[in-house]
């Protein structure tokens, strides 16, 4: 990570730091919308508020992520541009632990920014990505994060979608999808919605995954009991409580 930026991983907002500069990295890319910067920002405040730190509850959460992307019939992880940005070589770590498919899907969608994030995701080892296809549609979206592939999301009853849109969670949620969600915001209508909403920072939540799906691996029954043992409301609870509550000295 320290190869990202020029600035000494002592440096107390190292991992700020580091996330604004690729996310402004990828503006310059044609990866990340300027509409991203603002996104960015927005999530920094929040992890700021929860002490920029894993909370027992995400731990829990992301583990239960692992077991169902493991146990999923077809799993899918959906790549917007901060999440290629923040953590391409994560995410596609992520999917061949797990044997999930990568799908790019916009907001603002382009065919020039659809094929800049999959070449970026295949610098950084991935060797298919879906989402150039865009032959599905997700019922109810009026704009461009209704496309999929017909055989990406909309074949997938598992989704992860780190960094997501409310109205497309909740419509994903109306198709019968499982939805991993990740935002920092516990009182956003993607987390509210979501099977597991994991609140924590994308760039320590992806990893963490990662981790949970390599421990659970081959133990059907041990991805069931993460599964059983996750409770979203109980999680949304605890981080609203952290952000109310924290000490920020």
């Amino acid at each position: 990570m320290s190869e990202d930026v020029d600035l000494p991983e002592s440096h107390p907002r190292y991992e700020s730091l580091l996330t604004r500069h690729r996310i402004e990295a990828g503006v310059d890319r044609g990866i990340t919308s300027r509409q991203g910067l603002i996104a960015q920002g927005r999530g920094e405040a929040f992890d700021y508020l929860l002490g920029e730190h894993t909370l027992d509850s995400a731990d829990d959460a992301e583990r239960a992520a692992a077991a169902h992307l493991l146990s999923a019939d077809h799993a899918v992880i959906s790549v917007n541009g901060n999440a290629a940005a923040l953590v391409p070589g994560e995410l596609v770590e992520l999917a061949e632990v797990t044997g999930a498919d990568l799908e790019v899907n916009l907001f603002n969608r382009t065919e020039e920014r659809i094929e800049a994030i999959a070449e970026y995701l295949r610098e950084h080892g991935a060797t298919e990505v879906k989402g150039l296809t865009a032959d599905g549609r997700i019922p109810g979206l009026d704009h461009e994060r209704a496309k999929v592939d017909a055989d990406g999301i909309g074949a997938a009853d598992v989704v992860l979608v780190p960094l997501e849109d409310g109205d497309r969670a909740e419509a994903l949620g109306e198709m019968g999808k499982t939805e991993l969600v990740i935002d920092l915001n516990p009182q956003s209508r993607s987390a509210e919605v979501a099977t597991v909403p994991i609140i924590d920072n994308i760039i320590r939540a992806i990893p963490n995954i990662t981790e949970h799906a390599r421990d659970l691996r081959g133990d059907p029954n041990a991805q069931q009991d993460a599964i059983d043992a996750f409770d979203a409301d109980n999680a949304l609870t605890a981080a609203e409580r952290t952000i109310r509550e924290g000490d920020l000295e």
